[in-house]
């Protein structure tokens, strides 16, 4: 009778590496993740919210942007009146305006912009820029603003302000 001696640890050290690369590849692929870190799970979640309006009045050339992000508290009364109306004399130029009246308490990050272009094409086919204003805000505050874009308007006619504390 043959005695045969056969090495079972060799075999069991094989099967182990196979084993940790199949545990590699598996964790590789990226459908299979643990859970998200506990400390980037707050960042992730409590982004705040985001409101936002946008006004354009393409005839008059007058925009109105009201945006808040990161947001932990807002209230806020926002009203606008936009237009436009052709004057019987001269058709092809017409009037109008853009008027907003905002009020918010904020917390977070607020940004408040407007522009008013000419809307008729210069001869390389851009509109001139009349005027502009953005204002970018980060804290606690109370916003009390007034804007008022009137097309084929006369200097002091345009009154863009902060309105005054009650």
């Amino acid at each position: 009778m043959k005695c045969e001696y056969v090495n079972y640890r060799n075999g069991d050290r094989w099967m182990w590496m196979k084993l940790i690369c199949l545990v590699i590849i598996f964790m590789a692929i990226p459908g299979i993740k643990g859970e998200i870190p506990l400390a980037y799970t707050p960042a992730a979640i409590s982004g705040g919210q985001n409101d936002m309006l946008t006004v354009k009045n393409y005839d008059t050339g007058a925009v109105m942007t009201e945006s808040y992000t990161d947001v932990e508290h807002l209230n806020r009364d926002t009203q606008v009146r936009t237009g436009a109306y052709a004057n019987s004399a001269d058709a092809a130029s017409p009037r109008g305006g853009l008027e907003a009246s905002i009020s918010s308490n904020v917390i977070g990050n607020a940004h408040i912009a407007w522009q008013s272009v000419d809307p008729g094409v210069t001869a390389k086919g851009r509109h001139p820029l009349i005027g502009r204003s953005v204002e970018d805000l980060t804290g606690v505050f109370s916003i009390e603003k007034l804007i008022q874009l009137w097309s084929d308007s006369q200097s002091g006619e345009i009154c863009v302000d902060w309105l005054p504390c009650s």
